[in-house]
Order: C-alpha cells, then structure tokens, then sequence
C-alpha cells in the first residue's frame, strides 16, 4: 500500500519539485498540495494523508498554527515540518504542537523519501542538524546517563539511545554499527516501547534524565 502524502507550501518553485519528487517515487501518493495554511486546515482533514510536508512561514496562517489545530482533529495524520529555518525557538514550537519529524528543505530527495518512510513507520525522522539543536537544547546535565529507567535497555539499545542522543542519524548509526537501517529501526522501536515514549526528542529527554 502506498504512503499517502500531502504537501503544504507557498513557494511554487519548492511546491512542485516536492511535487515531481513524491509523483516519481514508488510507494508513495500525493494526494493533494495546498499554497496556505488556510487551504490546509480546509483540505487536510478531506483527504486524510498518512504524511504531511508541512512549511513553517506561510502568509497568513503560519504551519505550526495547522499542526496544533489538526492534530488533535486527525491524531493519525503524521506532520514532517519541512523548512529552511533551524531556529531553536519553531524547532520546540512545531514539535510541541503535535509534529514528528523535522527537516530541512536541502535535504536530498533520497533523504526525503527516507525521512516520509521513517515517519510513516513510527520514526521522528530529523536533519542531522535539526538533531543536533535538538540534543543541545538538553546537553544541560554533565555526567550523561543517570536515569534509571534506561536500567530496562540492552546494551546495544542503550549504545543506540546514546547516538540518537548525540544528534546521529539512522544511516550513520548502521553504517556506525555495521547493521542495517532496519535492524536500527527495530531497536528503536524497542527503546521507544520500554521508556514508553513516542518520538526521538522524548527518549532523548529521557536519556538526560529530563
């Protein structure tokens, strides 16, 4: 079954080329594109996608604004804030309202096409640089893991936690570890499940004891 995409940007040029990448790609649907966020919160409760690629600076009303006022109309509806700002500040704003997954608009098109598939799976897929701000903004408590909950993680589960927390990615971990991207999805799963959380920035908040 196809993932069911919709995307959400008032830059024409950058609209249709995420366009052109999901119509191209297998496995992937776009099922509807929207120039504000106006058109959004009309749309995207229609079509109901699986992803949506949503840009942060829309005249008018802006994406984080669709974000929190969807969420919790369509729970299932999967927000991957795609931006070119890095600004700490709308990283913990989109994430707060109810996004997943944060990346920037440089982003390959391999990359992109990884990140929808990451989030579709149960991922918070983020740039290594969104990561990076991510881990920073908790990099407050200096002895690492003091947390006893992480007690509960395997040792691999544990080493993996523990590069989610330095800002690393899925790739850079398997190529790190020398196993597959999957067989890292499955251990994040299984850390997700164990601290009980549903996204990467809780089980980084867990590993800094937060």
């Amino acid at each position: 079954m196809n993932i069911t995409v919709a995307i959400v940007e008032d830059n024409l040029d950058i609209k249709q080329a995420l366009e052109e990448i999901i119509n191209r790609a297998d496995g992937f649907e776009l099922v509807c594109s929207c120039e504000s966020g106006e058109d959004a919160l009309v749309t995207l409760p229609i079509f109901e996608p699986n992803v949506v690629l949503m840009d942060i600076h829309l005249g008018g009303v802006d994406g984080i604004h669709v974000v929190k006022t969807l969420k919790p109309l369509c729970p299932e509806m999967m927000f991957m804030m795609c931006t070119v700002y890095e600004e700490n500040e709308k990283i913990f704003e989109a994430l707060n309202a109810g996004a997943s997954g944060y990346i920037i608009k440089k982003t390959t098109p391999v990359n992109l096409l990884s990140a929808i598939k990451e989030l579709y799976d149960g991922g918070a897929p983020m740039s290594s640089q969104i990561a990076r701000k991510v881990v920073m903004a908790f990099q407050q408590k200096p002895e690492g893991i003091t947390n006893g909950s992480l007690d509960i993680l395997t040792k691999r589960e544990l080493e993996i936690l523990e590069m989610l927390a330095n800002g690393m990615v899925y790739k850079e971990i398997s190529d790190k570890l020398f196993i597959s991207s999957e067989t890292v999805r499955k251990h994040v799963y299984n850390i997700y499940d164990k601290l009980h959380v549903g996204n990467r920035v809780e089980a980084v908040n867990k590993y800094f004891g937060r």
